[in-house]
Order: C-alpha cells, then sequence, then structure tokens
C-alpha cells in the first residue's frame, strides 16, 4: 500500500454497499498521527447554500454531504487563496477553511464557481490506524480522482 497522505482520495467498494458510504468518493484532506479527516466529493446534500437560514441572502450554490460527523457545520475546501483568506493548503490545488465571509463574497460576487469553491454540510473520520485497516479489509480504494 502506497504512503498515506493528505490529497488522496478513496472509493467505496461492494462492501460498502447499503451504507451510508455507497458508491462513494472521499477526498482525504487530513492524514496525521491523529488520524484522519475527509469529505464525500460526489454526494449531493439535497439544498443550497441560500436555503440555510444563517446564509437566506447568499446566492444558491449547491452543499455536499461530506460525511456523517458533525454535520451541524459547514467546511470549505476551495482553490482561491487570492481572494479567501486563512485556508491551509491541503494538496497543490485545495485549501480547507478559510474566512466564510469572503466565500460568500466570492460566490455572491461570480468571482468563484463550484469548481473552485466546495461546500459540505459534514466531514468523514477515522481514529489513527482505521483508514488504513478499512483500506486493508477491502472496504476502500485509493483513487487518483
Amino acid at each position: 500500500m502506497r504512503d498515506l497522505k493528505a490529497g488522496f482520495f478513496i472509493k467505496s467498494t461492494s462492501a460498502l454497499n447499503g451504507s451510508f458510504f455507497e458508491k462513494t468518493t472521499i477526498l482525504i484532506v487530513k492524514h496525521n498521527e491523529e488520524g484522519s479527516l475527509g469529505f464525500i466529493i460526489n454526494k449531493s446534500f439535497g439544498k443550497s447554500l441560500h436555503e440555510l437560514i444563517e446564509f437566506n441572502y447568499s446566492k444558491p450554490f449547491p452543499l455536499l454531504d461530506g460525511g456523517p460527523v458533525d454535520r451541524e457545520h459547514l467546511f470549505v475546501l476551495h482553490k482561491r487563496p487570492d481572494i479567501i483568506e486563512g485556508g491551509e493548503l491541503v494538496t497543490n490545488d485545495y485549501y480547507l477553511g478559510g474566512n466564510m465571509v469572503q466565500v460568500i463574497e466570492a460566490i455572491n460576487t461570480n468571482k468563484a464557481n463550484k469548481d473552485e469553491i466546495l461546500i459540505f454540510i459534514g466531514y468523514c473520520g477515522w481514529d489513527l490506524g482505521e483508514l488504513k485497516a478499512e483500506l486493508e479489509e477491502g472496504s476502500w480504494t485509493i483513487s487518483d480522482t
């Protein structure tokens, strides 16, 4: 198994059919001595950002179902550190987090689009060793996309 680090993708296998993770692709944004954290990138939440009370002034913008953990908060991945401050570099392309006021401004002024900003409700998390074990048992495969 190749060295695991932030920035890799995992895809669910048939072992996860019938579960929350059926047919999901997850971008792992943190992988360290504490564990792993990622977001499902191919599952719509079914609502738009402007449908949330706190963001009803926003333009319609898709929300993704990032995972089953902490579904009370929004999480942002973006490719625009030039206009969104405070993000943490995850890969050569994506930054995790950042100034949410600037995220909304970028959306409302069309300075960034859904290919440059991903907003998730919830995330996926694994304690140290859990993701490696799930990969070894065949629940996930590592993918380049």
